[in-house]
Formats: structure tokens, C-alpha cells, sequence
């Protein structure tokens, strides 16, 4: 099938923070040194913020670094941090415990960042950077010896068989002397990056959290304008790593939302049902009495850190951002991270092609210079602190004292991460949990909390949540695990109905938020999730 090709000098995957600061460090380089730079970024979301969800607490160490006058701007970070707290929960009481070093959050900004990505996409343009969103990579692209080429956008107007419909229209290549992959967590070109060029050889498996957030308009005697609540223990066990945020940002809305460790046991268990229930709890229901629900969304974000980070090039391209793993956990901030990573790439690669090198060499010196930031430094110092959690809550507690004030990050051992997929206990070996029915008021159910989340796809295209074998979800999945993606999944995009006195998963792709958790979780890694149609999924507004 013959498609259209454009030409750039570099091509950026991805929208999100580290993306957008790609962009926007290469145009300033190339002014700065006079020299020639096309820079073009592509979007899979509607909008640039579109399918951006995060707490968030922002620090502003590397917008510090790249856009120094973003106040004069009018950058969306409006409501600095005032209060810190830190709680512990049991069933019917919260006990404030110190705020761990890495939680906190003097000189930070409670923000939307969906909001900072559209400001930063405004920024861009007027940088001289070419933005398309409803764009969506579908496809890797390489020259003849292996380098990466660029990248080709999916095709539009295909039927749910496959065949060109009546609005068919191909995917268009964009090529590039280098390709720059910020898909964020769990990106579907970089998955198969990884494998092609194996980049992951050595190094730890990569583990992930699952974010499931809300957004509340609040009364305003129920705000706290810059208040920051994070907590810990119920409703999860002691063996299950979770915890909760509440920002009270401007407007009199608060986020909150649950972020649970995908490397959990049971199958019974259910992300977005323990984010319900833990609304419930005596000490977080009285903020929202009397308030009103008016978004939704869920994220898969790396978890991983320090000892999971793959090798970051390649001939032709390199990774940034979430999706090489920069996430700091500890702290529960990516964003300023993933900044740092995509204007240390764009300095590399800027060297690299004002030096005249031809397309597709590789950006050796992208690692080197990102030894010598901040981002390095930081990552090292809290790599253990997740790991330990596979001790237990209090344990790992403990020990996050010791290496923090003790060794100060500089312990000489590095703990060492197994992959979620393989932590699942069979069913027979766990105890079902009884999760209560939604009221409609404080807690709610999958199907509506969707809806808030603006998510639509064109209903008659191919699904993008595909199987590598048909039969594993019923041969193994429910009869081993009790069928755990009708549970993990915080869309309601997977269900087992019956038909003819059988079981068969009916997967519902319409629902798809995006958040990646099938791609993670599913124990056979089974389900290989692809791009839709590009504008199709969520549409955040101020998430």
C-alpha cells in the first residue's frame, strides 16, 4: 500500500511532558546556534492533554531549567503546596505519621497537568515545533541495514474486520535522522523496541503501579486550598503496596485518587473497587459531602526506577520519559523527571546533527550526559525504597528509615524487582473479597466512572486489545486465576459472559481508557495492547 511520506530532522512520539520538552529544548538549541531544525511531534489524543492523567504535584526543578520565565507566561501552576500530611489508615482511624524526605513538597505546585501539557504544546508552536494530534504511531519504521527510520501512523476508516471501509484512509510515514519514542508507560512502539534491539538485556524487569483518580468540586468549607494528603494501609493489606493522594487545588476541586502496586497476589483484588472504598473512610468522607464528581480516568505509571532502566538508544532513536522508566516513586513525581530526560536527549541529539552525522546514528552520549544531571542522582538514591515493600508494610517502612537516613541513598546493595505478571496466586489459593455496591453518591460504579472520562473510539474499526491466543482467557485465566481481568481492569472493558451453557470473554474495546494495565497484568501476557484510531480514548479535561 503506497502512503504519503514527510521529511523532519527529528520526529517525536508523544505529547506528554517529556515530549513536549524535547521539543522545545531542540528548537531553542537550534536558534541559539543558528542552525536548521525541523521538529515535529505527533499525538495519539484528540488534543495535546487529552490522555494525560496524573495527580499531580509538580516540581519545578526542570521547567526552572527550561522555560525560566514560565510564571510571566501564564503557566498553569497556580496553587502552591501549603500543607503537608502523611497518615496512616486503619479501618476506622487515620494516625499522622512524619512526612517521609522524598514526600516533601515546599516550593511545589498542585496542578492539572493535562493543562501544563497544553500550555507546554503552546510553547512548542511557538518554538517552531510542528504538532499533530489524532495522530497515532502504529508502526515502527526502519531502513534496510536495521536503523529506525521514522515512524508510520495508523491507518483510519478500517472495518472492526479489517478491510478498508468507505472513509478508509492509509497511515502517512514520517521519517526522520532521528525518532524520539515518549509514548509514556508501556508504550506499544516501545515495547517491541525493546524486544528488536533488546534493550531490556540485564537489567531488572520493569514494575508497575496502577492510578485510579477522581476529580471533586468540593464545598467550599470542605477546602483546603494547597493542602497535599497522602496515605498508606487500609484498605489494603499489609503485603499489598498502595496508597492514596488528596491535592486541593484552585476552584475548590480536589483530586483524589488510589495508586496500587500491579504486583499484587490476589486475583480477586480490584483496583478500582479498593479506590471506592477507601472514600469511605471516616477521615476522607467528609470532604466530599454534599460535593460533586466531575471527572475520571485510571494510568499505569513504571515503577521501577534506578535498576529498570533499558538501554536508552539505538541507531536511529532513543527513549524518554515514563516509557524508559524515570519515574520517581518515592516521591511520587515523574513529570519534572521526564522533563530532565527529553532536554538531556535533545542536547545529545542536537550535537549529534549539527555535527552533520547521517540519519540513524546513534546518540551514544545520551546516557553519559544523563549520568552527569540531577535525574541520575535522584533515581539512584531512592532505588531501593520500592523493592522493600515485597517485605511487608511495616518492614519496608523500616528499612526506608535506614536507607535513608543512615545510608542516604548510597547503600552499597541494590534490592531487585520480579515482573507483575508473575506475582498471581490461583484463585483456589485466595480468599474472595466482598467489596460493597456502589451508592452512587460517594462511590461509583466502572460504567459511570467512564463516562466521566469522555473516552469514545470509532465503534467500527479493528479492536486494539488483542490476544495472542484466543483460548487462554478461558483455559487459564478463569479457571486458574477466576478471570482477573473483569477486576484489574478499571474500565470495564473485560467480561466473561455465558452463552450456551459456556464461559467466553467479550471484551468491551469501546471503554478503553488507555491505562495499559491488561498489557502488565494479564498472567500469560496474553493480551497485547495496540493503537486505536488516533483521537480516539479518553479526553481529560483538567486531569
Amino acid at each position: 500500500m503506497e502512503r504519503e511520506a514527510m521529511e523532519f530532522d527529528v520526529v517525536i512520539v508523544g505529547g506528554g511532558p517529556a515530549g513536549l520538552a524535547t521539543a522545545i529544548r531542540l528548537r531553542q538549541l537550534a536558534v541559539q546556534h543558528d542552525h536548521e531544525l525541523t521538529v515535529c511531534l505527533i499525538e495519539k489524543g484528540s488534543e495535546v492533554g487529552a490522555h494525560i492523567l496524573s495527580g499531580a504535584v509538580m516540581e519545578p526543578r526542570a521547567l526552572n531549567e527550561l522555560i525560566p520565565e514560565w510564571r510571566t507566561l501564564g503557566a498553569p501552576l497556580h496553587t502552591s503546596v501549603t500543607d503537608d500530611r502523611f497518615l496512616f489508615l486503619t479501618a476506622r482511624r487515620a494516625l499522622r505519621l512524619p512526612t517521609p524526605p522524598p514526600m516533601h513538597n515546599e516550593g511545589n505546585y498542585i496542578v492539572s497537568l493535562g493543562n501544563v501539557c497544553r500550555w507546554l504544546a503552546q510553547q512548542a508552536e511557538a518554538a517552531g515545533v510542528e504538532i499533530y494530534p489524532g495522530f497515532a504511531a502504529a508502526e515502527v519504521l526502519y531502513h534496510a541495514d536495521g536503523r529506525v527510520k521514522g515512524v508510520a501512523t495508523g491507518d483510519m476508516g478500517r472495518t472492526k474486520e479489517g478491510a478498508e471501509g468507505p472513509n478508509f484512509a492509509p497511515g502517512m510515514e514520517l521519517h526522520a535522522k532521528q525518532t524520539i519514542f515518549a509514548e509514556g508507560c508501556r508504550g506499544s512502539l516501545t515495547k517491541t523496541l525493546f524486544e528488536r534491539f533488546d534493550l531490556r538485556r540485564d537489567i531488572d524487569p520493569q514494575v508497575f503501579c496502577l492510578g485510579v483518580k477522581e476529580l471533586w468540586e468540593v464545598r467550599p468549607e470542605q477546602h483546603r486550598l494547597g493542602r497535599v494528603i497522602h496515605t498508606i494501609g487500609w484498605p489494603v493489606d499489609q503485603a499489598t503496596y498502595g496508597g492514596s493522594f488528596l491535592y486541593h487545588l484552585e476552584n475548590n476541586l480536589v483530586s483524589v485518587g488510589f495508586v496500587l502496586g500491579l504486583g499484587y497476589e490476589n486475583p480477586y483484588l480490584s483496583p478500582f473497587e479498593e479506590m471506592q472504598r477507601f472514600k469511605t473512610h471516616p477521615a476522607m468522607r467528609e470532604t466530599f459531602a454534599g460535593a460533586r464528581r466531575v471527572a475520571y480516568g485510571a494510568r499505569a505509571i513504571s515503577a521501577g526506577g534506578f535498576q529498570s532502566i533499558p538501554k536508552l538508544t539505538f541507531p536511529g532513536g532513543l527513549l524518554v520519559g515514563d516509557g524508559a522508566g524515570f519515574l520517581n516513586l518515592p516521591k511520587i513525581k515523574g513529570s519534572h523527571t521526564a522533563m530532565k530526560s527529553g532536554m538531556t536527549a535533545a542536547e545529545s541529539v542536537f550535537k549529534l546533527l549539527r555535527a552533520g552525522e547521517q540519519a540513524g546514528t546513534e546518540a551514544i552520549d545520551y546516557l553519559h550526559r544523563l549520568k552527569n544531571t540531577w535525574l541520575w542522582d535522584e533515581l539512584y538514591r531512592v532505588r531501593n525504597i520500592k523493592p522493600a515493600f515485597r517485605w511487608g508494610l511495616w518492614l519496608a517502612i523500616a528499612y526506608g528509615a535506614i536507607d535513608t537516613y543512615l545510608f542516604r541513598g548510597k547503600a552499597p546493595w541494590t534490592l531487585r524487582h520480579k515482573a507483575d505478571h508473575t506475582s498471581l496466586k490461583p484463585a483456589a489459593l485466595c480468599k474472595p473479597i466482598d467489596y460493597p455496591k456502589p451508592d452512587g453518591v460517594l462511590t461509583f460504579d466502572k460504567l459511570s466512572s467512564v463516562f466521566l472520562s469522555n473516552t469514545n473510539h470509532e465503534e467500527n474499526q479493528p479492536c486494539h486489545l488483542t490476544l495472542k491466543d484466543a483460548s487462554v482467557p478461558t483455559r487459564l485465566n478463569l479457571e486458574v486465576y477466576a478471570g482477573p481481568e473483569q477486576r484489574y481492569c478499571p474500565a470495564g472493558v473485560y467480561e466473561f459472559v455465558e452463552e450456551s451453557g459456556s464461559k467466553h470473554l467479550q471484551i468491551n474495546a469501546q471503554n478503553c481508557v488507555h491505562c495499559k494495565t491488561c498489557d502488565i497484568k494479564d498472567p500469560s501476557q496474553n493480551i497485547h495492547w495496540v493503537t486505536p484510531e488516533g483521537g480516539g480514548g479518553p479526553n481529560y479535561p483538567n486531569m
